[in-house]
């Protein structure tokens, strides 16, 4: 439907500038000035000469123009799909990057867990060891102040 439309756009344009061209070109002109008493005939044909030189370079830059305008789609689409997958590659490697960030704070939180596991573990152990030490000297301490009261009464 489009390439019909410009098909018949195309024709009106080259049916006005050939007018124009044939009418308005200074080769037409200089060969009515220099040759005016030609016949009509010979001017008609260089007419129709320059008509079909101009509707031929019209139809070589038409045709080709189009041909043209859809290689630089086709060059636009394959860039977009380049930069869709380029896009996609991107979000691809940010996804696994997270996930890598992701993982790495888990693990972080699993080891400072077990950190902290292990300073309360150290940290009862360390009041264990307290209070064992604590009734030992206790213990000494009785023991010795039961020796005592034995001397004493030993001396007495």
């Amino acid at each position: 439907m489009l390439n019909r439309l410009l098909m018949v756009k195309a024709w009106l344009l080259l049916i006005v500038l050939a007018k124009a061209f044939s009418i308005n070109s200074p080769a037409y002109a200089q060969i009515i000035q220099t040759n005016p008493q030609q016949p009509e005939s010979f001017q008609e044909r260089m007419r129709q000469q320059q008509e079909e030189r101009n509707q031929e370079t019209w139809l070589r830059l038409n045709l080709q123009e189009p041909r043209l305008l859809q290689q630089q789609i086709i060059q636009q689409q394959q860039f977009t799909r380049q930069q869709q997958e380029l896009i996609r590659q991107q979000r691809f490697r940010l996804q696994q990057e997270q996930t890598r960030l992701q993982q790495q704070q888990f693990t972080q939180q699993q080891q400072l867990r077990i950190q902290q596991q292990q300073l309360r573990i150290q940290q009862q152990q360390l009041r264990q060891d307290q209070q064992i030490r604590q009734q030992q000297q206790l213990r000494l301490q009785e023991q010795i102040r039961q020796q005592q009261i034995r001397q004493q009464k030993n001396n007495l």
